[in-house]
This record gives C-alpha cells, structure tokens and sequence, in this order.
C-alpha cells in the first residue's frame, strides 16, 4: 500500500494535492481538510462486499417497467415520506440531530416487523443499551438480530451469515474499512464504506438503511457526496423543547420529496400524529389579539397551524425582527408590504412571529396569516376563532392563488371553522354548493382587512 497526504473539500469531495483557501469546484471557502489516503498497489482487487457482476448494456424499450414492490413499514407517516413504503436495494439515509430520535425511530419501525429478519449493526450502542431501549418502546421482534461492529469487513461476514432482509446501519460516520488508514468518520471512510454499502445493497436487493449525523450548520455530516450516492435522503428534525418531530424528505428516487411526517416524542417511543391539526392548535385563544388561523398543505396533508405575532413599541433605538418557524427575510418583505400598499407604519416596532407547535412551514400560502396576526397585534383586535384563511400575499398586495385549495377548505370545515379568507382567483370552476363553511374571497390586502376588522 501506498501512503499519501492529500486535501479534500468536505462539501462536494473535490480532492487536491496541496489546501487550497476556496474550492474550485463548489466554491466554498475553508472547507478543505487533510486526510491520509492508502492507495492500493495496481494489481489489487477493490473493496465490495461481494463478487462483482458483469453486466452488458441493454435496450431502453426492452426493459421492463411497472412499479417498484415496497415493503410495508407498518408506520403510515415514515411509508408516506418514503413514497408508499421501502424499496428493495435501496438505500436510506436517516439524518438528525443528536438526541432528536433517530435510533428511536428506526428501532420502533424495525421492531415492528416480525416477518422480516433484520440485521441492526450499532456502530454507537452497545447490545445491552439498545435491549434497554426496545423494553422503553415495548415492542418485541424475535427476528431482529443486534450486531454492535464498526468494521465493515465484520459487517460484510455477518451479513453473510445471517441473510437479512433489511440492513440497518447505526451510523455510517462510526463504520470503517480495513483498506484505508484513516480514522472512523473522516471524508474519505465515509465516501467508501457509503459507496460499498450500495455496492451491496444493489447487487443483493437488499435495502439498508443508514443512520448519519448533521453538523453544526444543520447539513449532514460528511462529504456531499454521501448524499449524491443514496437514494433516499430523510431529515429528521425538531426542537429538544417541543414534543412535535418532523420527518421530512430531501431527496427521493422513489416518491416526492414534498411529503412530511409528524411524530410525538413520547416516554414510550414515537408516535405517528394523523391529525396534526387538532394538535397544532391551542384550543383556547378567545380574546386574544395576534392570532390568527392558516390552512397549509406540506406534501399532500392539508392541516391548520397557528401563526402567533407580538408588535410592541421598540423600546432602544433599532427594532427588532424576530421569526420562529418562519423565513425572516419573507416577514421583511410582508412588513414592507404592509407600510407601502396598505399604510401601517410599523418601522419604529419591534415584530416577533412565532409558528405554534414548534413547526417549520415552507408553504407561501400562510403569508395572509401572517399579516393578519401582525395587524391584529398592532391594532390589539382579535382575529374571530372561527375564521382561517389561506393566501400568498404579492408584493404590490394582492392575494395570490394558492394551490389545493379544495382540501384546505375542507380540512378547515371539517375542525369546524365558520369562514375561510381565499383568494378571489381561486374561486373559478369551484362548486359551491355543498360546502357547509363560508369562502371569503379577497382580491387585496385591504380587502381581507376590512372583512376581519370591519
């Protein structure tokens, strides 16, 4: 074996002979590490957990098409994120903060899957703590087998010998191979063990499943190109304060990447939230200014969250700006928005915004929420309890289109609201006529001003 020193780019994998302050490739700056690399002598077999298989090109119109079969995870959240259950051969990265529930997650899910032999290597936990944790969630699974290795050739004879039918791998940063001399972790273990892993998973139709870390910008941990190789890409997230897990889908080979699935951290495990939004709602807020009700789609679930503002005299020179669960720089532009097309002078105010229950929302359509919580803090007026709305708000003050808006009234009249503030557009081709609750259509800001407030 040849040892020798070079440098590699953490974020795309771009490798260099010499540290370079920006990278070429990605052009990212400081992100150049040294690693010690042993390339093997010309003549030597590469790293893979099996024998390889010559394969020969073949016609496009030949191949035989028809839908991936899936394996049923027995959990309809983690099924709907990974686009109606797990494909054989595939490869799953699961990533999160430590803590959040990842190990929880996977072991629940794992456990409740008796007819399927499944193989849990734990690179992390010893045996004894993972069996504490399997009596927490009280589930028993006769055929999950516990491995606690961390070299991936042991891994390869294990697997061998028990011919699993999942693979789950907990995590991929602590896995290393014997032909490279670096520690467990660095860019270049991580690169190879992920690249032989699928190597595997292909060859075999075997689905595993790895656990990864994120670091401290919120992005997984290790070269970018870990997540060029997998199929799947799952983000688990939340805060450590709120008992609400979010599992989301950043990429998806199999299924949309738009789908999200909420959890409730509980003293017994996980459990799946179907109705999110009888829990994202506090049940309570009569008499209260600076609430308002948004009906939101993520994915293809219609739910109603709560969107909380504060506005307050700024007591030092600079107001603040202050979103949870929300884009700042999105409230800027509403605020903006509010002073220029509809006259509220809020420039001299502090704003804070909070999106209940912990939640991070991406959909436009909460921005009429929004404002009107702002404008019902500011005015100290409440926002009727039986009234939502959904809207994206232009920057000339129109209330814009929204899409799905069928199920956003429907989810909004079956949680018993009386009225829902929709954009005018959205009204073209819609029957009416069987709908219990009332559509306010509005075409501008003021519009749905005057109809909240009078």
């Amino acid at each position: 074996m040849k040892e020798k020193t070079v440098y590699i780019c953490s974020n795309c994998g771009q490798d260099s002979p010499k540290w370079i302050g920006k990278c070429p490739s990605c052009g990212e700056w400081n992100t150049y590490v040294e690693e010690v690399v042993r390339k093997p002598v010309a003549g030597t077999r590469p790293l893979s957990g099996l024998e390889p298989v010559k394969s020969k090109p073949v016609i496009l119109s030949e191949i035989t098409g028809g839908d991936e079969p899936r394996i049923d995870m027995h959990d309809e959240e983690l099924n709907r994120v990974l686009g109606g259950g797990l494909v054989p051969g595939s490869l799953v990265l699961l990533g999160g903060e430590p803590g959040i529930g990842k190990s929880t997650l996977v072991l629940q899910t794992v456990l409740r899957l008796p007819e399927k032999k499944i193989l849990y290597v734990s690179g992390e936990e010893s045996a004894r703590q993972l069996k504490l944790r399997a009596d927490r969630i009280r589930h028993n699974s006769s055929d999950c087998l516990i491995a606690c290795e961390t070299s991936l050739e042991q891994i390869y004879v294990n697997i061998k010998n028990t011919q699993p039918d999942l693979v789950i791998i907990d995590s991929i940063q602590t896995i290393s191979t014997e032909t490279i001399e670096s520690s467990p972790g660095s860019l270049v273990q991580v690169r190879e063990c992920s690249a032989s892993i699928l190597k595997f998973a292909k060859q075999t139709n075997t689905p595993v499943i790895l656990i990864g870390h994120i670091n401290k910008e919120g992005s997984i941990a290790g070269p970018k190109v870990l997540e060029h190789i997998v199929d799947t890409v799952l983000q688990f997230e939340g805060d450590q304060h709120y008992m609400y897990r979010i599992l989301r889908s950043i990429k998806n080979r199999f299924g949309s990447t738009a789908e999200l699935g909420i959890y409730e951290m509980r003293q017994d495990g996980l459990r799946q939230v179907s109705n999110p939004s009888e829990l994202l709602l506090s049940q309570d807020h009569e008499g209260m200014s600076g609430v308002a009700i948004a009906s939101a789609i993520e994915g293809v679930r219609p739910f109603l969250i709560e969107t909380q503002a504060l506005v307050s005299s700024a007591v030092y020179g600079n107001p603040q700006r202050s979103a949870t669960g929300f884009d700042l720089r999105r409230m800027n532009m509403l605020l903006a928005v509010l002073e220029k097309r509809v006259g509220f002078k809020l420039a001299q105010k502090d704003v804070f915004l909070n999106i209940a229950g912990g939640l991070k929302v991406n959909d436009p359509a909460i921005d009429l929420s929004v404002i009107s919580a702002i404008l019902s803090s500011n005015m100290d007026a409440e926002v009727e309890r039986d009234t939502c709305m959904a809207g994206e708000v232009g920057l000339s003050g129109e209330i814009r289109p929204v899409n799905r808006i069928e199920q956003r009234i429907g989810e909004a009249e079956k949680l018993g609201f009386k009225r829902i503030l929709i954009p005018k557009h959205n009204l073209q081709g819609m029957d009416t006529k069987k709908l219990k609750i009332e559509l306010i259509p509005v075409r501008k800001v003021e519009e749905a001003f005057r109809a909240l407030f009078g």
